[in-house]
């Protein structure tokens, strides 16, 4: 029996970790969910309070369909909260409700590394698409010549990428959950009890980017090592 060891050491355990953390970030806005802000605070609320605190206006909030679908879409302008979060009065709600307000906060005053996400999408959204094409392709013309395995390492390249949005990412949304507890906080949005069930909420948010960053870079490791060594064989 074939064991492919590069899968069970270096991708098996961040996938591991993956599972781990979108299950957490389940169980601790399900948890917390059920701790209710004192002061009646609904989730749309709460997010029009933190752009008023750092003066920013124009932004629409808006009720979207599903389960934590929660996002700040920057084309049209608008924060989007999911119906366990836009009317909810829910530790949770709010903390996630802030979290996106968080994003539009970022655009307003030009945060750079959101910038530069942005910038990059268009790029790691098409070498993510091309990357196992060409890979396959240069494993099926390499019979041709050993110039036509270069393709094999254009596609992991283009792979690359999707690691180098997954980092910028990280700041990104490491710098929303912090401007979002800082204005729950400063302007007394919750109780000190209630903050700590919204900044739970948010850390183990936190934890699947850094999870998905982890499996980026285990996939691109364990590309380099398998069709490293082929070409060396």
């Amino acid at each position: 029996m074939y064991i492919d060891w590069t899968y069970m050491t270096i991708l098996l355990p961040c996938i591991i970790l993956s599972l781990w953390a979108s299950s957490n970030v389940n169980s601790t806005f399900r948890r917390y969910s059920k701790q209710y802000s004192r002061r009646g605070l609904t989730g749309a609320e709460a997010a029009q309070r933190v752009m008023a605190a750092n003066g920013v206006r124009g932004v629409r909030i808006e009720r979207v369909a599903g389960s934590l679908t929660d996002h700040y879409d920057p084309r049209s302008n608008a924060i989007r909260l999911s119906d366990d979060v836009y009317s909810n009065t829910s530790t949770a709600a709010i903390g996630v409700a802030c979290h996106e307000a968080g994003h539009a906060v970022q655009y307003a005053v030009g945060y750079a590394p959101i910038k530069l996400r942005a910038a990059v999408i268009p790029i790691t959204n098409f070498g993510s698409k091309i990357a196992m094409p060409l890979i396959l392709l240069g494993m099926l013309m390499s019979g041709l010549g050993h110039l036509y395995y270069n393709l094999v390492y254009v596609g992991i390249a283009c792979f690359g990428l999707s690691l180098v949005f997954q980092l910028v990412t990280l700041p990104v949304e490491f710098d929303a959950s912090r401007r979002a507890l800082a204005a729950i906080q400063n302007g007394e949005l919750l109780t000190t009890e209630e903050y700590r069930g919204a900044k739970k909420t948010l850390t183990a948010a936190a934890l699947t980017y850094v999870a998905a960053t982890a499996v980026s870079l285990a996939q691109l490791l364990r590309l380099i090592m398998i069709f490293g060594r082929r070409n060396d064989d």
